[in-house]
């Protein structure tokens, strides 16, 4: 899934128009917005109740337009044709455009072929060129490779979300969730193996220091006892040699 941008949308403008108009002049609200090249979202706009009024009216078409660009797609529009108004070439371009961001949303690498058959265009020269205008508007950002025919999209608009996309939502969430509890359980089993082989180092090392005390204190104790028996056969020699000196001077 790509990175959607967040950028800031004139749509508050048309959203207080519509509050305060009807009929004809409310529809013609309705196509400033589908031709604004800087507005990707409509969801407030299409919570106007004067909006949603237009269901039972002449001019309902007009909605039905309005939730295409909101959450629809090109093909969406082609198939439904016949019961929309017609589009003019930018605002076709647009739903094209978003198109691109809607499929960028299920894919990081979109095939040429998806793009031909949901964009209904008809070779790789016109595809190419309409992802690049799309580049242009910023309504997407990606680099085209042209030896593998796909595109690798970077990031896009965000759409609006509709029920759908809510339960696609709470779906990868929940993923994630337990993902991070997955790893989350491996790393607290990977801390508990850690400790326990900690103690197991520390008990060894204070086992080998004890070893090794136990060794220096019983060199000791046999260096002492030859120093003690080194002494004591030196002050007897000693007084044997004293004797023999005594027993000599008194014979004289």
């Amino acid at each position: 899934m790509s990175q959607e941008k967040v950028i800031e949308i004139p749509l508050q403008q048309y959203v207080v128009q519509a509050l305060k108009l009807e009929g004809d002049s409310l529809v013609e609200v309705i196509k400033q917005a589908l031709d604004c090249v800087d507005t990707f979202v409509y969801a407030e706009l299409l919570e106007c109740p004067n909006v949603i009024a237009l269901e039972t009216t002449p001019h309902a078409p007009y909605l039905h337009a309005l939730r295409i660009f909101s959450q629809g797609t090109y093909l969406d529009y082609l198939n439904k044709k016949e019961y929309l108004p017609e589009l003019s070439e930018p605002q076709m371009k647009k739903l094209q455009y978003l198109t691109i961001a809607t499929l960028a949303n299920k894919m990081k690498r979109i095939p040429y072929d998806v793009l031909l058959k949901e964009l209904n265009v008809d070779n790789v020269r016109d595809l190419e060129d309409l992802i690049i205008e799309a580049i242009y508007s910023n309504v997407v950002s990606g680099e085209l490779d042209q030896r593998s025919d796909y595109l690798e999209v970077d990031w896009t608009v965000g759409r609006d979300v509709g029920i759908s996309d809510t339960d696609n939502m709470i779906d990868t969430l929940q993923q994630w969730c337990d993902s991070c509890e997955s790893v989350l359980s491996t790393v607290q089993a990977r801390i508990v193996d850690a400790n326990r082989t900690k103690q197991d180092v520390l008990k060894h090392r204070a086992a080998v220091d004890n070893e090794v005390a136990s060794v220096k204190k019983a060199i000791r104790t046999q260096i002492q006892d030859e120093e003690m028996s080194v002494d004591t056969s030196g002050a007897k020699k000693k007084g044997v040699k004293g004797a023999i000196s005594s027993a000599k001077f008194w014979n004289k």
